[in-house]
């Protein structure tokens, strides 16, 4: 078994990261990793960096807003000197956990960004940008995927909307117009997100060289939890009644999951974004492997990233 080293990881202090932490703070000794928690700085981030170290976990709060890629780019540093001054252990995992799924497509990042392409998105590609060359290997990458990209037939009855893909640097545009967008352009951008983190994952891959593994964790439909607090209140309370039906995922049952995949041998060979649905390999659709999108994707990215930078 591989050292378990350090895990970073975004979006820790609710629902899904929230429950992965702990649960990686509560194995035990030698198979339980550093962590470092990076989300917005506050109370919440606290409490559950207080909690993992009631596990026994050794923990580092890092305050960061990943709507701002100027606060991404400031928690980078602050790894990279954690890391090289022996702090914490080698970094052998990233979780890019967090997201959003805003109400209103026409709000803008701190960088002029789409709010949902900002967080789900961008913050990731700065973050492991900037941390590439910071990885011992063996380690992981671990993205937050999602099967709203494309639809079937539950997604059409509950009106999830699939991806409708575009240049890159159109997504990345958010909407205008004096009249706010409904829900269905909100779940468009969610899906058109989490399909760019798949095209993402794949070329990832391909630039990371062999020491680190690229993988993608779906962790179930899980209605009620923070992704949908822009949503109507209606919404809101007939998702949180959907949470509680027995069978449907759940932040205390999938946060595990995704812990697993940060640590546990049955996951060390993934590669190539490959895409674990709770528990289960599973084959994306054909759509979700483009090698043109992915290339262009990879060359957006970079022209975003790049502006935010030079308009500091």
């Amino acid at each position: 078994m591989t050292e378990p080293g350090t895990v970073l990881i975004t979006g820790p202090t609710r629902n899904l990261g929230r429950h992965a932490v702990l649960a990686m703070a509560a194995r035990p000794d030698g198979r339980r990793p550093d962590l470092l928690l990076v989300g917005r700085a506050g109370r919440d981030l606290t409490a559950v960096a207080h909690e993992a170290r009631a596990r026994g976990a050794s923990v580092h709060e890092i305050g960061c807003d990943l709507s701002s890629l100027a606060d991404v780019r400031a928690a980078a540093t602050t790894v990279r000197a954690l890391l090289a001054t022996g702090t914490v252990r080698p970094l052998r995992a990233l979780v890019a956990n967090a997201g959003t799924m805003s109400a209103d497509t026409r709000r803008a990042s701190p960088d002029g960004y789409e709010m949902t392409f900002a967080v789900n998105y961008l913050a990731h590609a700065q973050l492991i940008g900037d941390l590439l060359g910071s990885f011992t290997a063996p380690a992981r990458v671990v993205l937050l995927g999602s099967n709203t990209y494309h639809a079937n037939v539950w997604r059409k009855l509950l009106g999830v909307p699939e991806a409708e893909w575009a240049d890159p640097v159109e997504l990345a545009r958010p909407a205008t117009g004096e009249r706010a967008p409904g829900m269905a352009a909100s779940g468009v951008a969610y899906s058109n997100a989490k399909l760019a983190i798949l095209y993402y994952a794949h070329e990832l891959q391909r630039r990371a060289g062999t020491g680190i593994n690229v993988s993608v964790f779906e962790p179930g439909w899980m209605p009620g939890t923070a992704l949908g607090r822009g949503a109507p209140e209606a919404l809101q309370a007939m998702s949180r009644a959907l949470g509680r039906v027995p069978g449907v995922s759940t932040p205390r049952r999938s946060g595990p999951l995704l812990a697993a995949m940060a640590l546990d041998d049955t996951w060390a060979h993934l590669r190539e974004g490959a895409f674990v649905v709770k528990t289960k390999l599973t084959e994306v659709q054909p759509v979700a492997h483009d090698r043109d999108r992915e290339r262009r994707l990879w060359e957006a990215t970079t022209e975003l990233l790049d502006r935010a930078g030079a308009s500091r």
